[in-house]
């Protein structure tokens, strides 16, 4: 059986939901949107009733911060929900499985975690859609159903044989263009063309599973050295954030740091400054 809780934090302290409000407005333009409410929802399988109660005060909430139930009252409101996608590492689920373990000294529980966002205000539907596209990145998350499922145990189908992408080497430059985009790979068409002139020196096509190998590693390359490129200059149409920038000037001047700017630096500053 699949139990579930709700929880929220009180009123007072939804931090994370007062950002995502004034960034709607603020960044979005949806000056229409009063209110936001962020609410995280357990679902929890392999566990007793008792155990499971005993866990709402002790692992899924702090009854001094959070306002935890089993059900959750929406009128009004327009609410999605928003999980990881399967095989992401969900870092609130497995830490609470692990705690409950702990405290049971049995099975480890089977605990799936999803955040619902509950919007106020007279929102058009494409107004919803921009903030679904704010909050959800797609490498990662995806929308979740606001039902309960019947079990949280997952099968997955084990492929008998692994696909072969017939025609590759043959793609033109119009074909990897369509190619990448009908795979949502993180590599340009540069770096395909250069997969590609790789797979015709071995003479044959890539199976997906290259593909998707590839692609993995080269965007995670791509991060490292983007956010270490150096940058010789930048210019702000915005006042806002020209001054942003003119402050983490000032705040590398303080720390008497003279390497390159780079994405890495301005990444990090803030933590370099509060020690």
């Amino acid at each position: 059986m699949v139990y579930r809780v709700y929880v929220e934090k009180r009123k007072e302290l939804s931090h994370e939901a007062k950002a995502l409000l004034s960034d709607a407005r603020a960044f979005l333009g949806i000056e229409a949107l009063r209110d936001v409410r962020i609410i995280n929802r357990y679902d929890a399988e392999n566990i007793s009733p008792e155990l499971f109660d005993y866990a709402i005060k002790t692992v899924f909430s702090e009854p001094q911060l959070d306002i935890a139930s089993d059900e959750v009252e929406l009128d009004g409101a327009r609410v999605f929900a928003v999980e990881y996608l399967p095989g992401q590492f969900d870092q609130r689920a497995d830490s609470a499985a692990q705690c409950i373990q702990i405290i049971s000294q049995g099975e480890r529980p089977l605990i799936r975690t999803a955040k619902l966002y509950a919007l106020y205000g007279e929102l058009s539907d494409e107004e919803l859609a921009q903030i679904k596209k704010y909050v959800i990145n797609p490498v990662e998350a995806r929308e979740a159903s606001l039902e309960k499922p019947a079990t949280l145990a997952v099968s997955y189908d084990i492929p008998t044989a692994v696909r072969t992408l017939e025609g590759f080497i043959e793609l033109d430059r119009k074909g990897l263009e369509a190619f990448v985009s009908e795979y949502a790979l993180a590599m340009d068409l540069d770096d395909i063309a250069f997969c590609q002139e790789y797979f015709r020196s071995e003479k044959r096509d890539p199976t997906i599973t290259e593909i998707r190998m590839i692609d993995t590693y080269w965007s995670d390359h791509c991060r490292h050295t983007t956010f270490l490129t150096e940058i010789d200059g930048v210019s702000f149409e915005d006042e806002l954030l020209q001054s942003a920038y003119e402050e983490y000037l000032e705040v590398r001047r303080s720390l008497g740091r003279n390497k390159p700017i780079c994405l890495m630096d301005i990444a990090t500053i803030a933590v370099k400054k509060l020690r």
